[in-house]
């Protein structure tokens, strides 16, 4: 069974960094992408950055220049480097690997880090 664990959330006032992992377990095939999503409170769950495979990223344009996400797939393992944090981007951080197996995609999801930005 497919785990993903996050790590290295918590509490930073504006402008200071954060660095979240994430560990992928309990899978005999690789993923074809994994991502950072986020999630405040009353608001919808967000992409906030994504890697493939082949290493091409996507953000999110509120974390653009701020936020870079890592990946080393050997290892089952995606980060998230946070520069310059804000307020705005206090959420539950969501670590999520996607997979294409039998012709269909499947989603996996860690339980979330709490990352919470204030003076």
């Amino acid at each position: 069974q497919v785990q993903l664990v996050e790590s290295g959330g918590g509490w930073v006032q504006p402008g200071e960094s954060l660095r979240l992992s994430c560990a992928a377990s309990g899978s005999d095939f690789s993923f074809n992408a994994m991502a950072w999503y986020r999630q405040a409170p009353g608001k919808q769950r967000d992409l906030v950055a994504q890697i493939t495979n082949g290493g091409g990223t996507n953000y999110a344009d509120s974390v653009k220049g701020r936020f870079t996400i890592s990946r080393d797939t050997a290892e089952n393992q995606v980060y998230l480097q946070m520069n310059s944090l804000k307020p705005e981007d206090t959420a539950l951080y969501y670590c999520n690997a996607r997979a294409r197996r039998n012709l269909r995609w499947y989603d996996y999801w860690g339980q979330g880090t709490q990352v919470t930005v204030s003076s």
